[in-house]
């Protein structure tokens, strides 16, 4: 996916700031659930969800935008109260965050921010590929790409 693609899905503004993103986050993925998005959404090439972090206002101590949805092969058709965007190829770090979901998501993008210096980040979008082995319990795997200069 470091080609660059297309996604359809919901967004919400945040801050890491007094764990804010913690609840937007929470209440994101609970309307991307409830509202049964991963059937709504059209011309999807995969059931693969995508969380995309973009729109950095400076770095992740700032504000920054996240997306929720599912890769598409075309934005023609988005469904109302949905959000369509395309996003360019880019240089990526790819981590594997292993473990019982969320937490183990949590610990990585703790670990990612720790080294946030030495990953040279670019800011311009980051992401998270929820796919078939994102629901197993204590042996789940998401897959997190970091932007890269």
């Amino acid at each position: 996916m470091t080609n660059g693609f297309k996604i359809i899905g919901i967004s919400t503004q945040t801050t890491n700031k007094d764990n804010q993103a913690q609840q937007d986050l929470g209440n994101l993925w609970e309307q991307f659930y409830s509202e049964n998005l991963l059937n709504k959404i059209p011309n999807k090439i995969s059931n693969e969800i995508i969380a995309i972090y973009t729109d950095y206002k400076s770095d992740f101590t700032e504000d920054y935008t996240t997306i929720i949805g599912i890769p598409v092969s075309t934005m023609d058709e988005i469904p109302n109260g949905l959000i369509g965007r395309e996003f360019q190829a880019e240089n990526f770090q790819k981590f594997i965050a292993k473990g019982e979901m969320p937490n183990a998501v949590v610990t990585t993008w703790v670990d990612i921010w720790q080294k946030d210096k030495e990953l040279d980040r670019k800011y311009s979008y980051d992401f998270e590929v929820y796919g078939e082995k994102s629901q197993n319990g204590e042996n789940s795997e998401v897959e997190i790409f970091i932007a890269t200069k």
